[in-house]
């Protein structure tokens, strides 16, 4: 279905201006995609994206600091996650040996079994676009100009 079709609305101010609107409507359908099909495992996609990356560390810690660096939502109240990742037992906070006032959090044995059952769900996360490999690279380079 078209953007049009989809908001009732026949015209825009310019190709940009549908261009930035369709962008808009399309991440918010995404991500209540993703919402939908990460419910079911009792976190949040911003719980999701922190347990992901904290298995790309290797079992290293990071700082909260550092993951909401590295989030793809930068609004997300980090703490308030990860006090709940800790409460489902999916992640390890402790204090910093190198700083007092910080805390290190690492992805629990619990975390890493979830992220593992949940692997089939990322590609039906992926299918969702439902774009050739080639045009999906062409969409994230794109994407990337948008941003620089």
């Amino acid at each position: 279905m078209t953007l049009e079709e989809e908001i009732k609305q026949a015209k825009f101010q310019s190709n940009n201006h549908k261009a930035s609107l369709n962008l808009i409507y399309t991440a918010n359908w995404l991500m209540a995609k993703y919402e939908e099909i990460i419910r079911p495992y009792g976190i949040t996609s911003q719980q999701y994206n922190i347990l992901r990356i904290l298995k790309g560390q290797n079992a290293n810690c990071l700082s909260a600091t550092e993951i909401k660096t590295r989030m793809l939502d930068k609004s997300s109240d980090v703490s308030r996650m990860l006090d709940r990742l800790e409460l489902k037992k999916l992640i390890i906070k402790e204090v910093s040996r190198y700083d007092k006032r910080a805390i290190d959090v690492s992805i629990s044995e619990r975390g890493l079994a979830l992220l593992s059952t949940m692997l089939k769900e990322q590609d039906r996360m992926d299918a969702l676009l439902n774009i050739s490999e080639e045009s999906a690279a062409m969409l994230s380079n794109i994407l990337d100009k948008l941003r620089s």
